[in-house]
Order: structure tokens, then sequence, then C-alpha cells
């Protein structure tokens, strides 16, 4: 795995640890809803509340996978296969949301994807 590789795959992840702190630890922050383009009010109802600190989980398992694939196990196989599966899910939010979803959540997981290609 070259250096561009880790650099670009240790940069997907801390997007997911950022992701998982905006809608884990700062869910009703005026920066999640910025992000998120969200009312601070909507965001501080309780099942939305709930349903952020569970999806900011996953996003927080998945930039640890991530680092695992790159320093722990190194495994481009595995890395392959995570970087898919955010580029998918980034394309079902472009589709069903917001276009530009899959520049920001997907973005840097094709440009890490295509490193693997050189």
């Amino acid at each position: 795995m070259s250096i561009i590789t880790t650099i670009f795959g240790t940069l997907v992840a801390l997007e997911f640890f950022f992701i998982f702190y905006l809608e884990t630890i700062a869910t009703t922050s005026s920066n999640t809803a910025r992000v998120f383009k969200m009312e601070e009010e909507e965001l501080s109802r309780p099942s939305v509340t709930t349903l952020f600190k569970n999806q900011g989980v996953y996003n927080g398992l998945i930039g640890v996978l991530i680092l695992i694939a790159i320093f722990v196990v190194p495994s481009i196989t595995w890395l392959v296969l995570l970087l898919a599966y955010i580029i998918l899910v980034a394309l079902y939010g472009s589709l069903i949301s917001d276009k530009m979803i899959l520049l920001k959540q997907g973005g840097l997981a094709i440009l890490t994807l295509i490193t693997l290609l050189f």
C-alpha cells in the first residue's frame, strides 16, 4: 500500500470520526445543524437525537475499520471493500437527498480508491 493511499485512507477515517463526533457527541450543536442542514430545534427532538447517536456509532466504527485495514492488519482487499461501501452509501444519499453528498461523503473515498489503482 503506497504512502499516498495510507494518507488518503487515514483522512477518510478522520472524516468518519468527525461525523461520529457530530452525530454522537455534538448532536444538538449549531455546527451539527449547519453540516446536516437542519434546525437546532429539530436536532433536539429525542427521536432525532437517538437516531443520530446510533448512526454516529456506525460511522465511528467505519473509521476504526479503515484504520485497521491500513495499519493493524494491512489489507488492500478490506480497504477496497470499505471504500466501496462508503461510495455506495454516498451515492444512495445523493440520489435520495442532496447530490453533493456523493462528493462530501464519498469524495475522499473515491480519491483513495483511485490511489490504489496506481
